[in-house]
């Protein structure tokens, strides 16, 4: 009987971790993954802009693309529209108190800043090529849906308060957000970006959606952007933790969409996954969640629902929680 059992746990531990077992598991959703047309990789003599809502979600979506494009010659560069100081659990671990002060939160900020550059490093990115923005965590939604000035509901900030932010100072308005996310469209004038889906269930990359798409579609560059989901719903993505062998499934809220697969080599994979650790105040929280990410394939797709840059509110309820 307990040979019998002990037999049992090790077939469910291999089940759980071995990549060829999970396609057993998940047969419908592997050939779903396997059937999508395959994504053109990204030559040389190629610019490419990643628009990040949080330090974490360049790595999540694309890391394995960004590391490959790099590689192949590519000129890579990254913005990230927030410092991710609204994920409060990271704030109260590094307050060491379940109720973190605001200048915590403004510390995890900065220190999520480092985790990042770190992070574009690892994935070939130099210095040069990443630009931080500063805007509230947890309210983006909130800014593009008013004209009005915003306060941080994280770090109480009415402006951005870092200085390695492309304008420190800038008070939280949807205006001067437009003006700082443009500037960078201008200045790299980027052929490829990529860019989060509105079908992405976190409302700061449902607002960063927005306000980059109604940014391109000023300059008639609409046909550039590459959208990419991180939330994606119902635990998305299965299974958690590492399984290199195993592909990135389609996300319940990106069914609706005309995916293209992103095939990834180790090389890819290894340096993804070496963004991902970088990210050290995530990972201590939420491993395994990240490291399901690396997977055989990226998802992106060219198309997106309806014509949300025409200046529309987002039906999402207003708010926001924080980010990552």
């Amino acid at each position: 009987m307990l040979g019998a059992l002990l037999l049992l746990a090790l077939a469910l531990a291999y089940a759980i971790n071995a990549g060829s077992a999970l396609v057993v598991l998940y047969p419908r959703a592997v050939s779903a993954v396997r059937a999508l047309p395959e994504l053109p990789p990204i030559r040389a003599g190629q610019t490419v802009l990643m628009v990040s809502p949080h330090p974490d979600d360049e790595s999540l979506c694309c890391g394995g693309m960004i590391a490959g494009a790099v590689r192949a010659g590519a000129q890579v560069y990254i913005v990230w529209v927030t410092s991710g100081d609204g994920f409060e659990l990271d704030g109260a671990l590094l307050d060491r108190t379940f109720r973190p002060r605001l200048v915590a939160t403004e510390k995890l900020g900065r220190r999520r800043m480092d985790e990042a550059a770190a992070a574009a490093a690892a994935l070939g990115v130099p210095a040069s090529h990443i630009t931080f923005l500063g805007y509230p965590d947890g309210a983006l939604l909130k800014m593009w849906n008013s004209p009005d000035p915003v306060r941080s509901p994280h770090t109480g900030a009415l402006r951005v308060p870092y200085e390695r932010a492309l304008s420190p100072g800038a008070v939280y308005k949807a205006a001067n957000l437009r003006r700082d996310l443009g500037s960078v469209l201008d200045k790299v004038k980027p052929d490829v970006v990529l860019l989060p889906s509105t079908s992405d269930f976190h409302r700061d990359h449902i607002a960063t959606s927005l306000f980059t798409q109604q940014l391109l579609k000023q300059r008639g560059w609409t046909s550039r952007a590459r959208y990419w989901i991180v939330h994606g719903g119902l635990e998305w993505p299965v299974p958690k933790g590492l399984h290199e062998g195993f592909p990135l499934l389609i996300s319940p809220r990106g069914f609706h969409l005309p995916w293209q697969r992103a095939d990834l080599n180790q090389q890819d994979e290894d340096q993804k996954l070496a963004a991902l650790n970088a990210h050290r105040t995530q990972m201590m929280v939420m491993r395994r969640f990240m490291e399901a990410f690396v997977r055989q394939n990226e998802l992106i797709t060219l198309k997106e629902t309806g014509n949300p840059a025409d200046g529309t509110k987002s039906e999402e309820e207003d708010g926001g929680y924080g980010g990552f």
